[in-house]
């Protein structure tokens, strides 16, 4: 059945053509490539529905990307990595590379190069995000097909596009996108490794955990339990091959997941950013401490360890106990993050069951667990059946991902995004198996009333959750319910149908029951009142007891950047041009406490802006001893105090031990000259009580005289 009419061979001998010529050189007709056919062994539908469902997610992920915004802590960070490779090698918070991220910055890395090719525009951050989401659907859909066939296989990818917590996630610059992009690519190697017991696609799975690592460090792990565990009970190999080969994919994960670390610990620390996050500029401390072990059951959350240790030292010198309650990055900037309130919700062990978090990852909850069982529970020998395998994999996934969210706090909706997978996985798997149990000739009548019965309890679920915003799409509650009597109905009739048709017609109905509701929240980003925001994703309408938007940072709350707020006040470039007058031969623009001229500063300018105390203000990322010996050197000339530098008050009015960053401000004040704000061309502020006349613009010091 050839694709073209057939054609005389151009490689018949001729008076022109030797049997010689043709054997070395045969041509061979072109096939014409036809991305919307089917692939053989497929049926015909498939690929169009498949490359349907990637359009929708495209257009849902990129529809705002105009107005996505950005979060001012990631993108100064990325802006800093498009003017300096050093700067994109160690994720570095400024253009000098003086500071990393206290994260492991991975996921910017193709927002910085998307950045470098087209310019630095919040469409441009976010362009990388749109990607990963759809390369996330279209793998979602490649894993699944190979283990329940086409039609679960585009069902989950139908499922997870239509997520409400993956529609907002991918159409913002948010560090969970790169890692379940990762986390799938695994788990598709990670498949092909369960069926054909090799080493080679178990060792693909490792890196790509690893590469999941440098997005969300320790939370990449946690899919590493689902592999172990599948590849260990289903992969057709001996056992003594399944635990080499498991132990030499551990050790390559491990290797891919360090190589940033390693690198960091390796390097010269005179050379490289100092770690933000820690108080001993380990790599190490910043992964496991800071953002690892030290979340879990915490209130306190990133950041604990760092304010802890400040907080002790002031405590033994004041009398104080020292507690860690308050501290933290959030407590340095002076939003302790107590457990009352709405926020109560962020740190319960139940979380995943609020409102707040089940109206963005929770529709599916029940199919997905009915699905498990059903499929965990069925009598399959031998032990390497295909289908265990999956069973195993995404249960493992879904309930791991779970545990661990439901012992750390989740201020951020986009946390929970990480079972999106797993939940469409295992929600078109139970759906295609209580398929196949209802039509089957010998199924009990048990079998044939489950799929009915689940679509009533799915339902039910979805109704529930609608009820609680009673304002947003009120015509879903009678829709859900009139589907789920319909489509249940149609199904227990099947024993008077002998034809597939009225059957098929009660499931298709049925899907309409159980996912309608969460298909309104995903479709509601297209108006941009429901999109999310570059802080959190989040779809539809905000949920009593929602909490209020917290900076990735873990910082007080603040408004995503618009491409508009990127912009400097006329009196902030005034006084960055004058410090460019007068600076000289200088490294570094100014010094910089956390404020405007470190995050919009470098956000609108990307000037080598030397940012000092880290994230929370009090990390020792410069010495007071570093710091003169810039001043001396001349690399550094200006320094900018804000208002809410606390070195006015000092030891001598505490009593506690100043951090380096108040030993800094105040050494600063006594020995530069403060600048004259008509110098450039602005006005002083009104004294505040304390007699501050710096205003919010902040004190302009010239250091050079200290220099000499």
């Amino acid at each position: 059945m050839p694709a073209f009419p057939a054609s005389p061979s151009p490689c018949e001998p001729s008076a022109t053509t030797t049997a010689l010529a043709c054997i070395a050189s045969p041509r061979r007709p072109r096939r014409r490539v036809e991305f919307w056919r089917s692939p053989e062994g497929q049926p015909p539908w498939a690929r169009p529905v498949l490359l349907g469902i990637a359009a929708l997610a495209g257009l849902l992920y990129a529809w705002n990307i105009t107005s996505s915004g950005l979060a001012p802590y990631y993108s100064v960070a990325a802006r800093s990595m498009t003017e300096s490779w050093k700067a994109f090698l160690f994720t570095a918070y400024d253009p000098a590379a003086t500071l990393t991220l206290d994260k492991i910055g991975g996921f910017l890395w193709p927002q910085a190069l998307s950045a470098r090719l087209f310019g630095f525009h919040d469409w441009a951050l976010t362009l990388p995000q749109c990607l990963e989401g759809v390369i996330s659907a279209l793998v979602l859909f490649r894993v699944v097909r190979r283990w329940q066939g086409p039609a679960a296989g585009l069902l989950a990818a139908a499922l997870f596009t239509l997520t409400p917590v993956t529609a907002s996630l991918f159409g913002h610059a948010i560090p969970d996108a790169a890692l379940i992009m990762c986390l799938l690519l695994a788990a598709d190697q990670g498949h092909k490794a369960l069926y054909t017991g090799r080493l080679g696609p178990l060792l693909l799975a490792a890196v790509w955990v690893g590469l999941a690592f440098q997005a969300k460090m320790l939370q990449a792990w946690l899919i590493a339990p689902a592999l172990a565990l599948a590849y260990l009970t289903t992969a057709p190999v001996t056992l003594r091959r399944r635990l080499a080969r498991l132990l030499t994919a551990t050790t390559v994960m491990t290797a891919v997941s360090l190589s940033w670390a390693l690198m960091m610990t390796f390097t010269p620390k005179d050379t490289r950013p100092y770690a933000d996050g820690t108080t001993n500029n380990s790599a190490s401390s910043m992964v496991f401490e800071y953002n690892g072990f030290g979340r879990l059951g915490k209130p306190d959350g990133a950041g604990a360890r760092t304010g802890a240790a400040i907080s002790q030292a002031r405590g033994a010198k004041s009398g104080g106990t020292g507690g860690t309650s308050g501290t933290g990055t959030a407590a340095a900037n002076g939003n302790p993050r107590a457990v009352s309130g709405s926020d109560a919700g962020n740190y319960a062990w139940h979380k995943l069951l609020t409102v707040r978090l089940a109206a963005q990852i929770g529709w599916l909850y029940p199919l997905a667990l009915i699905g498990l069982a059903f499929g965990l529970l069925r009598r399959e020998r031998p032990r390497t059946v295909r289908t265990r395998a999956g069973w195993v994999l995404w249960g493992t996934w879904l309930l791991t991902t779970a545990a661990v969210l439901s012992v750390t706090p989740v201020p951020h909706t986009a946390y929970a995004a990480a079972l999106a997978p797993a939940l469409a996985a295992l929600s078109a798997a139970g759906i295609a198996v209580l398929w196949r149990a209802h039509r089957a000739d010998g199924s009990t009548r048990l079998l044939r009333t489950a799929l009915p019965a689940t679509i009533a309890v799915q339902a039910a679920w979805a109704v529930v959750l609608v009820l609680h915003h009673p304002g947003f799409a009120p015509w879903l509650p009678p829709l859900i319910v009139t589907a789920a009597l319909l489509g249940s109905t149609a199904l227990v009739l099947r024993g008077k149908a002998r034809r597939h048709r009225l059957p098929a017609i009660g499931l298709a109905v049925g899907c309409l029951a159980m996912f309608a509701a969460p298909a309104t929240w995903s479709l509601s980003v297209l108006d941009t009142r429901y999109a999310g925001s570059a802080f959190d994703a989040h779809a539809g309408p905000d949920g009593p007891g929602s909490p209020s938007r917290v900076s990735p940072s873990d910082g007080p709350p603040q408004p995503s950047t618009s491409s508009s707020q990127q912009r400097l006040s006329p009196a902030q470039r005034r006084l960055l041009d004058y410090v460019q007058e007068h600076n000289g031969p200088a490294a570094y623009t100014l010094s910089s406490g956390p404020g405007w001229a470190r995050s919009r500063g470098i956000l609108a300018t990307g000037l080598p802006v030397l940012p000092l105390g880290g994230a929370s203000g009090q990390v020792p990322s410069v010495t007071l001893g570093e710091y003169r010996r810039l001043v001396a050197s001349g690399k550094l000339r200006f320094a900018l105090l804000y208002p809410q530098d606390r070195s006015s008050q000092g030891v001598a009015d505490t009593g506690a031990p100043a951090t380096e960053n108040e030993k800094i401000d105040a050494w600063v004040r006594a020995h530069c000259r403060k600048v004259d704000p008509r110098a450039y061309g602005g006005e002083p502020a009104p004294a505040t009580s304390s007699g501050d006349r710096s205003g919010p613009l902040g004190s302009l010091y010239d250091c050079s005289t200290a220099a000499s």
